[in-house]
């Protein structure tokens, strides 16, 4: 942690407390590499096992997560009684079902995609490391100096 954390009340989630906010989020952002470009797409998932599964059709998603390249997967929330954001990263890489089995099981999870469409592929994320943070939210329309990180006086 840095000063400006302590300063800005930001606090490091553990491994732990990463789990139980990717578990809690209904929604997450993929991000991988396509064609030397970063891009990133919102999906529904489940933690199964230390890791995290989504169901996709063929296309850029599965493409990205074939390409090799290593990717991230984001959560974040709102918690209206404390008035706190967080966040929760993940950063591995992918794999598609080995067989069968590892398939029968990547269907049995209850991970229902918002889009309409055959979405066949499943793909775990394996993660490299995990991190995650909470932080409390400024008051709207509260603008910030971007020197001092004090309220602007107007």
């Amino acid at each position: 942690m840095d000063a400006n954390d302590e300063v800005n009340g930001i606090e490091h989630l553990s491994i732990h407390e990463c789990w139980d906010a990717l578990r809690s989020a209904d929604i997450g952002r993929l991000a991988v590499i396509i064609d030397d470009h970063p891009e990133i797409f919102p999906l529904t998932y489940m933690v199964d096992h230390g890791t995290v599964v989504f169901r996709s059709a063929e296309g850029s998603k599965v493409d990205g997560v074939r390409s090799g390249h290593p990717l991230a997967f984001e959560v974040d929330g709102y918690d209206r009684s404390t008035n706190r954001a967080w966040s929760a990263v993940i950063k591995g890489t992918a794999e598609e079902p080995r067989d069968i089995d590892e398939a029968a099981a990547a269907a049995m999870l209850p991970i229902f995609p918002w889009q309409a469409g055959e979405k066949n592929h499943f793909v775990r994320i394996v993660p490299d490391q995990i991190s995650g943070r909470r932080f409390p939210v400024q008051p709207r329309g509260r603008r910030l100096s971007s020197i001092s990180g004090e309220p602007d006086v107007e």
